[in-house]
C-alpha cells in the first residue's frame, strides 16, 4: 500500500492571532502547518525547509503578500501560493494570480470554501513536481540513448570494416585465380568461381543492409515539405534503367498529396518498395506496378502494389521481420532486410505499414507517415 506524505503549509499573516488558528485548523485536517508573520521570516523559512504551499496575506506591512509570493516563486519555482485577501481587494488578488499565485481565499473563513482551494492546489503542486521529475528522467535517459547510438554507430562501423575486409578478400583472390587458371578450368570449375563470385557479392550486399537497417534507427529527421509525385517518377526512372527485363509498366499517380517527411529516408522506403515489386514482377507476362494515394484509418497515405506472385495473408506477420523471406533465394534473390527498412522509416515518422496479397494475384503495401502527409 502506498503511503501519501502528509502536504506542509507554511501560513503567513501579520495577525499572529489569525495565523495561530489557521494552522491550527489546518492540522486538524491532516496538514502539517507552519506559521510566520512576516515575509522575511518566510523567506527564510523557504529557503532552508521545503514546503508543498505557501498561504499567505496580500495586505501585510513592509512586504506584502504579492512580493512573497515573487521572491517565494523565485526560490522554488514549483512551489503553490495561494492568497489570502478581504472582499476589497479581490482585483489585487485577481493581479496577482497573473504574476504566478495559483489561487486566493477571502477573508472572513469559511473552512468549507477554503478546503476545495487548498486541494485543488496541492494536487497541481504535486502534478509540477511529477512533470519536473519526469522531464529530468527523460532528460537523463536521452543522454544514456545518445551514448548508446554512439557506441552503437562506432560498433556499426567496426563490424563493417571487419566483415568487408576479408569479403574483398575473398572477392579479389578468387578473381585472381580466375585469370591466372582461366587456360586449365573446365566448365564445371568456371561455374563454381562463378558461384563463389555471386556469394561474396550476395554477402557484401548483406553488410550493406544490414548498416542500412541500424542507421535507420538512429538517423536524425530532417523533415520537410516533400513532392511524393515528383520522388517516386524519378525513382521508378532509376530503378527502371537497371532492370534485366525492363518491360514492366509503372503506373504512377499523378497530383500525389505531398508530405511533410524525411526526404531521404522517404526516397529510400520508395526505392525498397519498388525495388521489391520490380522484382517479384519480372517474371510476369504483363508486368505492372502501380504507386498511389489512399486513406489509412482517416489519415492520407500511399501504396505500392505489383501483380507478382503474392503470397498467403497468414505469413503476412513475417514479411517486416528482418532476413525473413516469403520465397525461396534461387528464385528472387535479396537479403529480406528491404521492408524491415522500410517500417522501420514509417514508424520513424509516427507512421504504419500494413500489406494485402493473395497467391497469384501480386501484393499491395499500404502506409502512412503518421498524418504528415498534407494535401499541397
Amino acid at each position: 500500500m502506498t503511503i501519501q506524505a502528509v502536504a506542509r503549509l507554511l501560513i503567513v499573516d501579520d495577525e499572529s492571532a489569525l495565523m495561530e488558528a489557521l494552522c491550527n485548523i489546518l492540522a486538524q485536517q491532516g496538514y502539517a502547518t507552519s506559521g510566520c508573520t512576516g515575509a522575511e521570516e518566510a523567506l527564510g523559512r523557504l529557503r532552508d525547509e521545503r514546503f508543498d504551499l505557501l498561504l499567505t496575506d496580500l495586505m501585510m506591512p513592509g512586504t506584502d503578500g504579492l512580493a512573497l509570493a515573487r521572491a517565494a516563486l523565485a526560490v522554488d519555482a514549483q512551489m503553490v501560493v495561494v492568497m489570502m485577501t478581504g472582499q476589497g481587494s479581490v482585483a489585487t488578488a485577481v493581479e496577482a494570480m497573473q504574476s504566478g499565485v495559483l489561487d486566493y481565499v477571502l477573508k472572513p473563513f469559511k473552512l468549507g470554501a477554503m478546503m476545495p482551494v487548498l486541494e485543488r492546489a496541492l494536487a497541481i503542486g504535486r502534478l509540477r513536481r511529477d512533470n519536473l521529475a519526469l522531464q529530468q528522467r527523460l532528460l537523463e535517459r536521452t543522454h544514456e540513448l545518445e551514448v548508446v547510438n554512439l557506441e552503437l554507430e562506432a560498433y556499426a562501423a567496426t563490424v563493417s570494416h571487419d566483415l568487408r575486409a576479408p569479403l574483398h578478400g575473398i572477392e579479389g583472390l578468387a578473381q585472381l585465380l580466375t585469370r591466372r587458371l582461366a587456360a586449365y578450368l573446365t566448365p564445371e570449375t568456371q561455374e563454381l568461381f562463378a558461384l563463389l563470385d555471386s556469394r561474396v557479392l550476395r554477402a557484401q550486399r548483406l553488410v550493406d543492409d544490414l548498416l542500412r537497417l541500424s542507421r535507420v534507427a538512429r538517423q536524425a529527421l530532417a523533415r520537410c515539405d516533400v513532392d511524393v509525385t515528383r520522388m517516386v517518377y524519378e525513382v521508378a526512372v532509376e530503378l527502371r534503367t537497371g532492370l534485366t527485363a525492363p518491360g514492366v509498366s509503372v503506373v504512377v499517380q499523378d497530383d500525389m498529396p505531398r508530405a511533410l517527411a524525411d526526404p531521404a529516408l522517404l526516397r529510400q522506403a520508395f526505392v525498397n518498395l519498388l525495388s521489391n515489386a520490380f522484382k517479384f514482377t519480372h517474371r510476369v507476362a504483363q508486368a505492372q506496378v502501380e504507386v498511389g494515394a489512399c486513406v489509412e484509418d482517416g489519415v492520407p497515405g500511399y501504396f505500392v502494389r505489383d501483380n507478382g506472385p503474392g503470397f498467403e495473408m497468414s505469413l503476412a506477420a513475417r514479411l517486416f521481420m528482418p532476413f525473413e523471406r516469403l520465397h525461396g533465394a534461387e528464385s528472387f534473390e535479396g537479403s529480406g532486410v528491404g521492408l524491415s527498412i522500410v517500417q522501420r522509416i514509417v514508424q520513424r515518422h509516427g507512421g504504419q505499414i500494413r500489406v494485402e496479397a493473395a497467391v497469384g494475384h501480386g501484393a499491395t503495401f499500404y502506409f502512412t507517415l503518421g498524418g504528415a502527409a498534407e494535401a499541397a
